[in-house]
């Protein structure tokens, strides 16, 4: 099992990381290694959303398809202001893969985006070759959000809405 763990304060507000996050349709514009996106099922449930969706991520001579289900709690009204993303994996070719997007409120009106990440694939030869780049491609990813909220909501100090 492969795990991998990194927050980073970040000057855009829980709201627009969160909104981020939960556009997984978007992730082929701008997330590394990610070729496709689609959502297949979308339901409300009493916290949130959730969703059932296909990414293909190719990298060098590896192109996979899996499917996710996708929980979505974003910041309650009159909560503490956090919200977080959590994916499951449910088909393709890992044994596992959870990751959890978590974002708390700073005083400064930025917020803390946290990732965590934890998985391992059916395949060894894959996860081999996963493993010796792992950390290097996640935080690959976590910069690509912060990349993506600057390009949408303009750079840090600028005045932009949700």
């Amino acid at each position: 099992m492969t795990r991998h763990s990194e927050t980073r304060d970040l000057p855009y507000s829980v709201e627009q990381m969160y909104a981020l996050v939960s556009d997984v349709e978007s992730y082929p514009e701008f997330i590394p290694w990610t070729t496709g996106a689609r959502v297949r099922d979308r339901t409300t449930t009493p916290t949130g959303e959730e969703m059932i969706a296909d990414l293909i991520v190719s990298f060098k001579v590896f192109r996979e398809r899996y499917t996710s289900r996708v929980t979505l709690v974003p910041p309650e009204e009159g909560g503490d202001g956090s919200a977080k993303v959590d994916v499951v994996a449910i088909d393709g070719p890992f044994q596992k893969l959870e990751t959890l997007y978590t974002f708390t409120p700073r005083p400064d009106g930025g917020c803390t985006m946290g990732l965590d990440v934890e998985f391992a694939f059916n395949s060894r030869l894959m996860q081999r070759a996963a493993g010796m780049a792992f950390d290097l491609a996640f935080k690959r990813v976590t910069a690509a959000f912060e990349n993506r909220a600057q390009a949408i909501y303009g750079p840090p100090g600028a005045t932009a809405s949700a």
